[in-house]
Parts: C-alpha cells; structure tokens; sequence
C-alpha cells in the first residue's frame, strides 16, 4: 500500500495531481498573504481597522510609529522606538508587507518571502519582549515557522502560479 510520502516521491515537480494537504497549504499561504498585504493596505490608506484615515501612509503618517513607540518598555525597546518614524525604516517595512503578501497570494517568490517575512516577524517578536502571555512563543513565531513550512511544501503550485515554466525554471521564483 502506498503511503502519502510514496506519493508525494512518485509525483513529479510539474504534474497536476494534488494531495488534500496541498490544499490546506494553499488556502494557508493565501490567507497568511492576506494578512500581509491588509496590513499594508490599511497602513497605506486607512481604512479604518487598525489605521485611522488621518495616520495613513498617505495622509503623511508613519505605519511604524504606532507599534514601535508602544516598544518603549520592553526588553529591547530603546533600540526600537528610535527606529520609530524613520522614512527608512517606514519604507523598508511597507516594501516588506506588500512583498511578502503579494509573493504569498500569487505563489511565487515563496522562499524570498519566507526568510524576509520570517526576519520581519521575528523583529517583531523581538519588539515585543517581555512577552506577557507566555514565555517565548506568540502568532510572530507560529507565522515565521507556517511561512517556512509554506516555502518548503512547494505551496505556490496549488491554486498559486508556482507551476509556471519560469517559477520551476528559476529557484529564487520559487
């Protein structure tokens, strides 16, 4: 009797059938990629659900102020706060959101998106210590380890344009 991993090893990187798993990692990758670019657009814009209209990004508001000015005292909030409000810093993390939630929802650049959204959420994490509900782990660390498991499932081939010639032809699209 063939085992999951028996079929996974005998379907090659272009063929077309799909396991139930590799859904649920397709559904993940696009919901997690939601997440991502929502929060860019909410930044950018405000509408209203985390960013009021008058601190968007184009009303001229800084999308790092809220959370790294609320770093203050914690662990490593020094360091933080003063990244708080820096264009740099505003520009870096913007690129970042929109990158990795873009990357997520069309399946490519999986692996980019992986080690960048894995580092920004870990800065995060970092921002955040102490941790008040448990010792070390929080939705920081379980997303960097779900964008990981994403980039290392091939995740972009299902419902997601990672089997494009291109993608399977270029590892960094992949």
């Amino acid at each position: 009797m063939a085992t999951t991993s028996d079929h996974a090893m005998n379907v090659d990187a272009g063929s077309t059938a799909r396991r139930p798993a590799d859904y649920v990692w397709a559904i993940t990758r696009i919901s997690l990629g939601w997440i991502f670019l929502w929060a860019f657009l909410d930044k950018t814009f405000g509408w209203g659900f985390a960013t009021p209209a008058e601190r968007a990004w184009v009303a001229g508001g800084s999308p790092t102020t809220g959370f790294l000015k609320g770093t203050g005292e914690n662990a490593l909030g020094g360091f933080f706060s003063s990244l708080a409000g820096q264009a740099w810093v505003d520009w870096l993390f913007m690129i970042g959101l929109l990158g990795i939630g873009t990357a997520l929802i069309l399946g490519v650049g999986l692996r980019i998106a992986a080690v960048t959204g894995s580092l920004l959420l870990l800065m995060m994490w970092a921002a955040a210590l102490p941790l008040t509900t448990n010792p070390f782990m929080d939705d920081h660390i379980i997303y960097a380890i779900v964008l990981v498991g994403l980039a290392l499932s091939d995740a972009g081939s299902t419902l997601g344009l990672g089997n494009l010639p291109i993608v399977r032809r270029t590892p960094w699209l992949r």
